[in-house]
């Protein structure tokens, strides 16, 4: 249970999420965010019993709910479409760095201590967004238009030509705002289905393939599977994510971002099976030597496969794919539907793993092959595309 409070948090902050961003701006919600997060590792180091341990993991939970949604949509409103798509994934990126080096710290530090550690980041960010514009398009969608000007102009730079975009820009938000404010049912009409199947669908196939089953208890799998220590599996883990979630940000843009789903849920599901075949190997007590082999490689395999595609792209293509007068409560069901599958997974690993490892890992296995099934079909390429560009090759 303590494990899945997090992602409980982090569900309470996705259906917050939207409305947040859309009322106080992007950067006052990091802010908002931030200040949740310091509340729970301080909530977490000073805690004297299980309480204060729970709202600790609770507030970090929500800060983190927020964040998870408004960090790639800020990144996806400034970037220039030709490295929208790395300077999107490069948030993934900053996700399992930090996820790693907790992960190898942890090994050495108390607890109480790796909560201190998690002040560190939450201060830089407080400090930077001093430093950065806030989204020009949402203080376009805002009526700044002196301020949207100017936050345009620092982005591309001072001698940058940016009247065709800032026009662009201008005629798509006058465009949307003469259409009604939207709600959450509004999403379901026929001109955005399309846009919520997508990005619904890879939050939940992201999920639904395992990822927090296998990186929440990582090392428990490794034990599982015949090694005495779980000690390989986490090094492992918090090693192997870093450079291939880097090289998955390099080609998001040079390959497009269909390839690399396709690729990563296909590596994904060898992974699983793997994995699933050598539980099903010590069940059987046949091949015995293989069984650790194939447990570490369908992990590693996993693992990599994931980091290159399926851990980034949805939160690319979910922060690329919606008009901006939806995108608030488009983005709070996303992330929510993310969250939840999240929690799900987490929360029921291990009693789907003392009913059956081998069944685990092949239901995994069979979720990320629907996945593949799934981005051949309905996914679309966003790859060097303005998101105004976007909006109008899906409603085609």
């Amino acid at each position: 249970m303590f494990g899945s409070i997090v992602t409980i948090g982090a569900m309470i902050g996705a259906i917050t999420s939207g409305r947040i961003a859309d009322y106080i701006g992007r950067k006052g919600a990091m802010r908002l965010s931030a200040g949740f997060c310091i509340a729970g590792w301080l909530a977490v180091y000073f805690s004297m019993g299980a309480l204060s341990l729970d709202m600790g993991r609770f507030f970090t939970g929500y800060g983190i709910g927020i964040f998870s949604y408004v960090i790639p949509v800020f990144i996806a409103e400034i970037a220039p479409k030709n490295l929208r798509g790395g300077l999107t994934t490069l948030n993934q990126f900053m996700i399992v760095t930090g996820s790693s080096v907790a992960f190898l710290i942890g090994t050495f530090i108390t607890w109480r201590t790796l909560a201190l550690t998690g002040l560190l980041p939450c201060i830089v960010l407080l400090v930077g967004l001093f430093f950065i514009p806030e989204s020009p398009r949402w203080l376009a969608k805002v009526g700044l238009e002196k301020e949207f000007e100017v936050a345009l102009r620092r982005l591309r730079g001072t001698n940058a030509d940016v009247s065709v975009e800032a026009a662009e820009i201008q005629d798509s938000i006058e465009a949307l705002q003469a259409l009604p404010k939207a709600k959450m049912m509004d999403l379901f009409d026929a001109k955005y289905i399309h846009s919520v199947i997508i990005a619904v669908g890879l939050m939940a196939f992201q999920q639904l393939g395992g990822i927090n089953g296998v990186g929440f208890y990582v090392s428990e799998t490794f034990v599982a599977a015949g090694f005495s220590s779980g000690k390989i599996g986490t090094v492992s883990y918090a090693i192997i994510q870093v450079p291939i979630t880097m090289i998955g940000a390099i080609l998001m843009d040079k390959s497009g971002r269909r390839p690399l789903l396709m690729v990563s849920a296909t590596g994904t599901f060898l992974g699983c099976f793997l994995t699933g075949t050598s539980f099903l190997l010590k069940g059987q007590n046949l091949l015995l030597e293989w069984v650790p082999i194939l447990a570490v490689a369908g992990v590693l395999i996993y693992i990599a496969s994931f980091s290159i595609g399926m851990g980034a792209v949805p939160w690319v293509i979910m922060s690329e794919i919606f008009p901006i007068h939806v995108k608030g409560a488009a983005g709070s069901l996303v992330v929510l539907v993310n969250w939840l599958g999240a929690w799900a997974v987490s929360y029921t690993f291990n009693f789907l793993m003392e009913w059956s490892s081998t069944g685990t890992f092949f239901f995994f296995s069979g979720m990320c092959m629907l996945t593949v099934l799934f981005v051949a079909k309905m996914v679309p390429e966003t790859k060097g595309k303005t998101l105004e560009e976007i909006q109008i090759s899906i409603n085609s």
